[in-house]
């Protein structure tokens, strides 16, 4: 089998492997302005929860370096940079990253606009330039589904960890079987329906709620983890399951 003739999945499409960056870059660049109010719309405000106990669960100090991967508008990026402190009196870092430039110049004016200067780098999660054991912490939010190679990322996040460092994914997962009629209803009827209303956007809200169902559930996940050759592997389930975080350390 060639390169070209790889296949992969584009929500329940399926596309060769070489274009779903493309679709997904379409899908992100369409959606951009309108991300943060769609967010909100969405979870009804919950993804501020998750988001904050993911910070809670990171463990993240004064002084320390943190990866934020496919960050897009910064929410976790902001907070991490406040828990760091200043490089100049601390030496703490915050490297906001994401593939898609709409998105990372969303959440380089959001960190302006709050006065926090910390870089900004557009760059592929399976190819990060970053050198090995730099990181005290890398996070990943609601980006691990939408990419091409998920082993791989997770292999790259690793690998900048510093020994002791630890990854942490939050994503949309499997949820409690008995909401599971009502959250297909809310997934496939009333998202779109948002997207549509809202930003515009109907089929590219049709893709996320798509992409959750073919996201690895909470245990396969845990398992990818592991063979990327992280340890202490858990994770804890948020809202019936809607969400999960899941933790591991490189030791």
């Amino acid at each position: 089998m060639t390169v070209s003739d790889r296949q992969t999945h584009f929500g329940f499409r399926q596309v060769a492997e070489e274009d779903k960056a493309s679709h997904v870059a379409g899908v992100f660049s369409s959606v951009a302005q309108k991300y943060d109010v769609m967010n909100d719309l969405m979870s009804l405000g919950l993804h501020r929860l998750w988001k904050q106990f993911a910070i809670q669960i990171s463990g993240v100090k004064s002084g320390e370096r943190v990866l934020d991967v496919a960050g897009g508008t910064a929410d976790l990026s902001r907070a991490f940079a406040r828990r760091v402190g200043e490089f100049s009196k601390t030496g703490g870092q915050v490297w906001l990253t994401d593939i898609n430039d709409a998105m990372l110049k969303v959440g380089r004016d959001r960190m302006l606009d709050e006065g926090m200067l910390m870089p900004a780098t557009q760059c592929d999660a399976e190819k990060l330039p970053f050198p090995d054991n730099y990181f005290d912490c890398v996070t990943v939010a609601f980006g691990l589904r939408n990419m091409t190679h998920k082993e791989r990322a997770l292999a790259e996040m690793r690998r900048v960890l510093k020994p002791g460092g630890r990854l942490l994914v939050l994503e949309f997962s499997k949820v409690w079987q008995p909401l599971a009629a009502a959250y297909d209803v809310y997934s496939f009827k009333l998202l779109p329906w948002l997207g549509s209303k809202v930003a515009g956007d109907e089929d590219s809200y049709r893709y996320l709620a798509e992409s959750i169902r073919m996201h690895p559930d909470q245990d396969a996940l845990k398992k990818m983890l592991e063979q990327a050759g992280l340890e202490r592997v858990e994770y804890f389930n948020l809202t019936a399951g809607v969400v999960a975080l899941h933790r591991g350390y490189k030791l």
